[in-house]
């Protein structure tokens, strides 16, 4: 199975790959706690159904220490035990900001005021940021059907 498209083989869409992945690595560099950026990432990407950023974030963040228990968890994170109230509300926005679609309102101002209980200005911002790049990407994956099951930890590094 191969992409529809390489994106890096063409200047224009190579150019704008590279803006994007140099956000995330701004984004890596945050306060934000990283367990947090990747379970975002994970739980906005199952939702999106991209196989690439599920493949890609499962195992970065097993390789950063995060347990199989967890990342199996994401998905069901609303009955599971094993997430701090932090990381339910990262991932209740992340959710409504990922769905926005489907609300008429976009994201809730008691999912904000949830997550601002948590985060401070500069973390919330991180959060913000991770949610619409990590969407950013998404969409490009599942536009372009990239397969997914073969990244290495640090790949794209």
């Amino acid at each position: 199975m191969n992409a529809r498209l390489n994106l890096m083989a063409s200047p224009v869409a190579a150019k704008a790959m590279k803006h994007l992945i140099s956000a995330g690595k701004a984004l890596a560099d945050s306060t934000l706690p990283f367990a947090t950026q990747e379970l975002v990432k994970l739980r906005a990407s199952q939702i999106n159904g991209c196989a690439g950023c599920i493949d890609m974030h499962t195992k970065d963040a097993a390789a950063a220490g995060e347990t199989s228990v967890r990342l199996n968890l994401v998905a069901a994170w609303r009955e599971a035990t094993v997430f701090t109230d932090a990381e339910r509300a990262a991932l209740e926005l992340a959710e409504q900001g990922t769905r926005i679609a489907d609300a008429a309102g976009g994201v809730t101002d008691e999912a904000w005021a949830n997550a601002a209980k948590h985060y401070d200005e500069d973390q919330l911002a991180a959060l913000v940021c991770a949610i619409a790049l990590i969407n950013a990407f998404n969409r490009g994956n599942v536009i372009l059907q990239q397969p997914a099951g073969d990244y290495q930890v640090g790949q794209f590094d």
